[in-house]
């Protein structure tokens, strides 16, 4: 049983010129879809009841090119109309499904299913909307800023070697008095 049934027609949060009508995501998960835009709108009751039908693979595939739309405007709910809240899919993509909150509904932008699956995520779709999903994510995207800072600065070889040198000290048994070792301007002046 879906969470539509008995749902009246809603107006397409996207292109707000057409009504969504009944489909399904690969013949299995009920959603409402826009025939104008092609987005699709999908409660997450209904994701998590069929999760385990979904003829997905938990592979990544970066070398799958999939053609999808982004919303970078903020959109409203077709239950509510309230705004719905945007969360990135990973930080391989720059890619953000809405989330209406209060009623747990997710929009979809053409393509974006296919995208999920590219990426080996469509079985994980609930667990996008989640703090550790996107603290992680934020953090990723952090350390790949500052390696690429730090690239800049350093230079390929000496970052690489710094690098090397950092997993060395890290696993010594020593690593305090190494450091110390290190940081002092003259290590032999206590022998002086």
């Amino acid at each position: 049983m879906s969470c539509f049934q008995g749902v009246k027609k809603m107006q397409c949060p996207k292109c707000k010129t057409d009504t969504l009508q009944p489909s399904t995501l690969d013949n299995v998960i009920p959603c409402q879809t826009c025939k104008s835009c092609s987005g699709d709108w999908l409660m997450l009751e209904d994701y998590l009841n069929h999760k385990k039908q979904l003829p997905v693979s938990d592979k990544y595939s970066d070398h799958v090119v999939v053609e999808s739309e982004e919303s970078r405007l903020a959109l409203l709910c077709p239950v509510t109309g309230t705004l719905m809240l945007k969360f990135r899919i990973s930080k391989d993509t720059d890619h953000r499904l809405d989330l209406s909150p209060k009623v747990n509904g997710i929009w979809m932008d053409k393509g974006e299913w296919e995208l999920l699956k590219a990426h080996g995520l469509a079985d994980k779709l609930n667990s996008i909307f989640t703090d550790v999903w996107q603290r992680q994510i934020r953090e990723s995207a952090a350390r790949e800023q500052f390696d690429a800072l730090y690239l800049t600065q350093f230079g390929e070889e000496d970052y690489q070697k710094i690098k090397s040198i950092r997993v060395w000290l890290h696993q010594h048994s020593q690593k305090d008095r190494l450091k110390a070792f290190l940081l002092a301007d003259d290590p032999w002046s206590a022998i002086k």
